[in-house]
């Protein structure tokens, strides 16, 4: 995307939020319940204007959206193999998200009948039987089962940690300046290429496979952009680092019986039945998870749909990560690329605009009847 192209997109997308936005059929509010009327967006704050809550707390949207957002994330990095191109789509594309169906028989006097459970996500490349395993050791209020308040919480944390105004500079409306969407894709670009990565379930001592599955989708990467000359460097690349890493492997990702794995999360000991978490940022031969201990460092939450972000060894959600790079308005929740923004005493960031009440518009240096 130039940014001439985003300006005018953007310009478009402004007109329209000021003629109303969106928010019929919206749901109500996941916190206040059927207290709130129903969402009513605010003209820039990430909020609903009937009950004060934030837009994820209505988890507005739908499965198409999610997959349209998720998939213009993962899109050129190393996880975009989790996405399909959208035929007619110039480019675009949809992640594919992995559902699961599981179909449980219930044995009864009669004719016997079947329990259906659908899973709005589950971990790709597994058996149904691992994918199980995985869910189980999930509290079972944090099972994106659908229908459930687990599938709410996903949707509700897709929006949270993965802000559609973090990745796409067509969905912000206070970047004012070419200079300021410059900035804004040249971070998007940096933290696909370098940190965005999605969490990869195996048993333990299945590192080594996880690995070379790696390796190869780089290589066909590599291949398929027809460029001999990033293949040849991959290929060296890929070679040093697989010569590197065998001897490591072989101590701590072997088939022994006496192996023993630990998390690196909370350091307890990983069962060798049970699934674990893999982040392939962090490197296949030391680090694996507790599905449980698979959560941002800054906010504690589980990473949704195991998205990470790699930074100074530790995972992040994609909201902490990128406001820890660039201050974030406490306003419109956007990230700030201008040079001048206001940081008052108690340290938060604003920018100049939206330091002001959002009902009656008053600056916050001045007490208001709000």
């Amino acid at each position: 995307m130039d940014v001439s192209s985003a300006m005018e997109k953007m310009s478009i997308r402004a007109t329209a939020v000021g003629a109303g936005g969106r928010g019929g059929g919206v749901p109500v509010c996941l916190m206040c319940k059927e207290s709130c009327s129903g969402y009513q967006p605010h003209s820039w704050r990430k909020a609903c204007m009937a009950c004060g809550c934030s837009t994820c707390d209505h988890a507005p949207g739908d499965d198409l959206e999610d997959d349209q957002r998720m998939g213009r994330l993962l899109a050129d990095s190393p996880s975009s193999h989790l996405t399909a191109k959208v035929k007619g789509g110039g480019g675009l594309r949809m992640y594919k998200r992995n559902r699961m169906i599981v179909t449980n028989p219930v044995v009864s006097r009669k004719d016997p009948t079947f329990n259906t459970t659908t899973y709005d996500w589950a971990p790709a490349g597994l058996s149904q039987k691992l994918a199980m395993q995985y869910m189980e050791l999930l509290p079972e209020s944090e099972r994106p089962v659908s229908g459930t308040d687990g599938a709410l919480e996903r949707r509700r944390q897709l929006l949270s940690q993965l802000p559609i105004y973090d990745q796409d500079p067509m969905k912000c409306q206070s970047l004012a300046s070419e200079e300021e969407i410059s900035s804004m894709l040249l971070f998007v670009k940096h933290y696909k290429q370098e940190v965005l990565g999605v969490g990869e379930v195996a048993l333990p001592g299945e590192a080594g496979a996880l690995r070379e599955a790696a390796i190869q989708r780089t290589a066909k990467e590599a291949k398929d952009r027809s460029d001999k000359r990033d293949a040849v460097q991959q290929q060296e690349l890929t070679s040093t680092y697989s010569s590197l890493t065998t001897s490591a492997s072989s101590t701590t990702n072997g088939t022994d019986d006496n192996t023993e794995y630990h998390c690196t999360g909370c350091h307890g000991k990983v069962a060798k039945e049970n699934p674990a978490v893999y982040a392939e940022r962090a490197g296949y031969h030391d680090a694996l998870w507790h599905p449980t201990c698979f959560v941002c460092s800054e906010c504690g939450q589980g990473l949704v749909d195991l998205v990470y972000f790699w930074s100074n060894q530790k995972l992040l959600c994609g909201r902490h990560y990128c406001q820890s790079v660039w201050p974030r308005c406490s306003g419109c929740d956007e990230l700030i690329f201008s040079k001048s923004f206001l940081t008052p005493k108690d340290g938060q960031t604003w920018h100049p605009q939206h330091y002001c009440c959002w009902k009656c518009g008053q600056t916050l240096d001045t007490p208001c009847q709000h």
